[in-house]
């Protein structure tokens, strides 16, 4: 997978060959498009869980399991205002600036200010900077700006000591607004529920675990077959009968799903709360 700027002149080279992008320019999505060698890749849309597979990595980033859960649990609609701490790589910055399209805002936050200019290029690069706005601030010491009191409907904060921003957060927040705070060590999580306590209630945590299939079209024996011995396992070659006869052939085509070789073990926890109301 790879991000590609389309432009008349250039070209893509891999080991597939040399691809042309004039020959892209006018095919719609989802085309095969092939190489002078012969080799072809897909040409596909981009959307926010694409970005998240090829941004470039300044920070460890959220991936798509964490993202959808986020989204969900914070109630992160379209015209919603949502404030994010810190911004990182842009990887949930860019799905919640989808979310809250096309009438809402996403205010991200990084005391880093060369991780807050790359992460603005990038949203530039992907057409959502008029939906995101990027602000060099540390959160954790200075809180959030006050222009943004009472008016949030969401907060999400990844922050080594998110319990710092938590008395902010529950100022920018709206009545029953909603916060989430993302953490990687269960320390973190403790602390910061002790401080959510005084503000906020329906304080709940949450790690996703994420377990992918591969499904794929194989060979499996017919147990409808005329061997006894047909176990319905998958079959390396054809079995001798002890008359020295081979049995024919009884494997028939299906589509088979197994566990992938490689899961994602723990990102983080996720810790929900709801700011009470008075």
């Amino acid at each position: 997978m790879k991000a590609v700027t389309v432009s008349e002149g250039s070209v893509l080279q891999n080991r597939f060959g040399v691809f042309k992008h004039l020959e892209w320019i006018g095919k719609p999505f989802g085309s095969k498009v092939f190489s002078n060698k012969g080799g072809f890749v897909y040409l596909l849309a981009p959307t926010p869980e694409l970005w998240t597979l090829v941004l470039s990595h300044r920070t460890q980033i959220l991936y798509i399991a964490d993202i959808s859960f986020v989204i969900m649990y914070l109630e992160v609609v379209p015209g919603c205002l949502v404030l994010e701490s810190g911004t990182g790589s842009g990887s949930l910055t860019t799905s919640l600036a989808r979310a809250v399209a096309p009438m809402g805002r996403v205010h991200t936050f990084d005391f880093h200010e060369q991780r807050a200019g790359s992460a603005r290029d990038d949203f530039e690069r992907t057409g959502l900077s008029s939906l995101i706005s990027v602000r060099v601030r540390d959160i954790q010491g200075e809180g959030f700006p006050n222009e943004f009191a009472g008016l949030a409907d969401a907060v999400f904060l990844d922050l080594p000591q998110p319990w710092l921003a938590i008395p902010s957060a529950a100022k920018m927040l709206k009545q029953d607004g909603t916060l989430c705070s993302f953490s990687p060590c269960v320390e973190q999580v403790q602390r910061s529920c002790e401080t959510l306590q005084n503000c906020f209630t329906d304080i709940r945590t949450f790690e996703v675990l994420l377990r992918t299939y591969e499904v794929k079209e194989g060979k499996m024996e017919n147990l409808n077959g005329d061997n006894n011995d047909s176990n319905g396992s998958l079959p390396c070659k054809r079995r001798q009968r002890s008359d020295g006869s081979y049995a024919p052939d009884t494997s028939v085509s299906s589509v088979m799903a197994r566990p992938s070789g490689e899961a994602r073990g723990h990102t983080g926890y996720l810790t929900f709360a709801r700011l009470k109301c008075l």
